[in-house]
């Protein structure tokens, strides 16, 4: 299993990401090393790697948000996630550990 993460350069909300996810990737069996960054760096590339924002996570090359197969807002910017939760800036951890298989 791989674990993808894309960011651009400077985004908070990466920082706030990264721990919890590798907590999460542990707890689904994982290793941290099985986390792989990848930082895109312009409006090109955020459209060939189809980037919905930063940060972005990706479970075998399939994103944790249950809704971004239909999306195609690509870009350089920041990504805004919402749930029942309401808003925020980092997937929820349900989605997460519904990606790793750990419900």
């Amino acid at each position: 299993m791989r674990v993808d993460v894309l960011s651009f350069d400077g985004c908070p909300s990466f920082e706030a990401l990264l721990p919890r996810l590798r907590q999460l990737v542990i707890e689904a069996g994982l290793s941290e090393h099985d986390i792989a960054l990848h930082r895109v760096a312009s409006p090109e590339q955020a459209d060939e790697q189809r980037f919905l924002g930063s940060p972005t996570v990706r479970v075998d090359g399939v994103d944790v948000d249950p809704g971004a197969a239909e999306r195609d807002d690509f870009g350089m910017k920041c990504r805004i996630y919402r749930s029942a939760e309401g808003q925020t800036h980092t997937p929820p951890d349900a989605w997460i550990r519904a990606a790793l298989g750990n419900v």
